[in-house]
């Protein structure tokens, strides 16, 4: 059982942040500053809300999300390490990978001079872990909470062998409608089609989303503006040590399938996510380091 008194006694910050059980038992940090309000979850360091001030949240959280050890959180920003996906060879490894099915230890907090809010939070390599993944690792996730969130996923090669990683931030995105979408800045970039199979290059200048669509974006740190008609904002995505955006929404269909999501909750969020994957994964030598960033918020 984690010790929030303790948390709160040897990281918190007087009025600004605070540890406390929330959803499921689950152990959260709420940190409150004059720009906004985030939630982070200890297990899977895992922000489920981003409220600028006198805004509604930029992050979509599924209500029929499980709160419970053993199953990942749907929706906010989830972590994909040491993979993104599927395990190559392994189809029994969970999906994603086990960062986000872990507790994350709290590392240290900080009250910035500007007025906004860092924490970060640390996994190590274990018995645990090494039950998934053989190698020695230490695992930090940044997150500093302003008028914009940043995030990020540093990790560290603690052995005496190179390894090589996959990994994501898997962020969520509160919307509308799907209808009432557009996505811009993707044009002229080539992209897999994971439900076709196809790569190709997105000819158009601003990507709409009228079905299911699953799409990684190669070779690109270019940053993307998700502009909502209906909630009359735009939400700007920009991102470091990502090589792939990936593009995802569910469709219909398929949202009726997931066990954690509402039939409809296809037409309320998407899915623009900072990857390394595929012909882009991270290779550490023994004693290096790398980092994955991704910052948003709304755009002035």
């Amino acid at each position: 059982m984690i010790d929030t008194e303790h948390l709160n006694d040897t990281f918190g910050i007087e009025g600004e942040l605070g540890f406390m059980e929330m959803e499921g038992d689950l152990v959260f940090v709420n940190i409150a500053n004059k720009y906004a309000d985030a939630d982070i979850c200890l297990y899977g360091a895992h922000v489920s809300s981003f409220r600028p001030v006198r805004t509604m949240d930029i992050l979509w959280m599924s209500p029929a999300s499980e709160y419970r050890e053993g199953t990942p959180i749907r929706g906010g920003i989830p972590v994909c390490f040491p993979w993104f996906g599927p395990h190559k060879t392994n189809s029994s490894l969970p999906q994603h990978g086990f960062g986000r099915l872990m507790y994350w230890d709290v590392l240290a907090t900080e009250s910035l001079p500007n007025g906004e809010t860092k924490l970060e939070l640390i996994l190590k390599s274990s018995e645990k872990t090494k039950a998934y993944w053989p190698h020695d690792f230490e695992a930090v996730m940044r997150f500093v909470v302003g008028a914009k969130l940043q995030v990020s996923l540093e990790v560290k090669n603690t052995g005496t062998e190179a390894f090589t990683y996959g990994c994501a931030l898997h962020s969520y995105f509160a919307i509308s409608d799907i209808a009432h979408i557009q996505i811009e800045g993707l044009q002229g970039l080539d992209y897999f089609d994971q439900l076709t199979g196809n790569t190709t290059k997105q000819q158009e200048e601003l990507l709409q989303i009228n079905e299911a669509l699953t799409r990684h974006y190669q070779n690109t740190e270019t940053p993307v503006v998700l502009a909502d008609e209906g909630f009359r904002r735009r939400i700007r995505i920009e991102k470091a040590g990502s090589k792939v955006t990936t593009v995802w929404n569910p469709g219909e269909d398929s949202s009726k399938l997931i066990g954690d999501m509402p039939d409809d909750g296809f037409a309320t969020f998407v899915c623009i996510e900072a990857t390394n994957s595929f012909d882009f994964q991270i290779k550490l030598a023994a004693g290096e380091s790398y980092e994955t960033k991704q910052l948003i918020g709304l755009e002035d």
